[in-house]
């Protein structure tokens, strides 16, 4: 009998990749304009380079590349990058579709929902506040709450810990197979594959059930819990 749902945040609930594109993409332009001497292509290049060695949610990543290209940090073309940044993405991060009525639908039938995110706390709750979402979660575990990353069991743990229920009572729902799925799979939940959100081209998710919308995630429990 599933009792809870744990829904990943970044390209589950929403587009994140998208809006990090957007956001980077106008950041090089701000930082062209603040004096930067790279073509745009170029910069972003090395910016998403660097990003899949340090992870996608490093805060100091412009620092890191102009510190790797220049030898020193310009805080004129820094700033211009942040402002630039900020400003795009906050226009740019939207709600996949559907996302609210499943949330929604999960609370008529009673299911508790939690998150499970690799992202650190404060940007996690900047992110569901954006959207308004900060007051619907009962749980939300951030990498600040364990120190470990997915696939890490402790994540995990954490969510069951505090939803106060047993694995075999817990689905999880995430677009990372080799993060989300095999992780929630360790410690013996059942896992549903978000194909909307795969980003890897992945062929075989490994996971119990794969969805193209989340608002399959009801059928999925009605299923289930038969």
């Amino acid at each position: 009998m599933i009792k809870a749902v744990i829904f990943d945040l970044d390209n589950t609930l929403w587009d994140f990749m998208k809006a990090k594109r957007v956001a980077v993409d106008a950041a090089v332009e701000a930082m062209i304009d603040a004096g930067l001497d790279l073509p745009k292509e170029d910069m972003i290049k090395r910016i998403f380079s660097l990003y899949s060695i340090e992870g996608i949610e490093d805060q100091q990543i412009f620092d890191k590349v102009l510190l790797k290209e220049f030898g020193k940090i310009d805080y004129k073309i820094l700033a211009a990058g942040i402002v630039g940044y900020r400003r795009a993405k906050e226009g740019s991060l939207t709600l996949y579709p559907h996302v609210m009525a499943t949330l929604t639908g999960l609370a008529k039938l009673g299911i508790k929902i939690a998150v499970v995110s690799d992202a650190p706390r404060l940007a996690v709750w900047l992110r569901l506040s954006s959207f308004n979402l900060h007051q619907i979660f009962d749980e939300v575990i951030t990498f600040d709450d364990t120190g470990e990353r997915k696939p890490g069991p402790k994540p995990f743990r954490k969510a069951l810990e505090l939803l106060k229920l047993s694995p075999a009572e817990v689905i999880m729902v995430g677009d990372w197979a080799e993060r989300d799925v095999v992780g929630a799979k360790q410690v013996g939940m059942m896992t549903v594959f978000a194909r909307y959100g795969n980003l890897f081209d992945t062929k075989d998710s490994g996971a119990d059930y794969e969805i193209d919308d989340i608002k399959e995630i009801l059928n999925v429990i009605k299923k289930v819990n038969v």
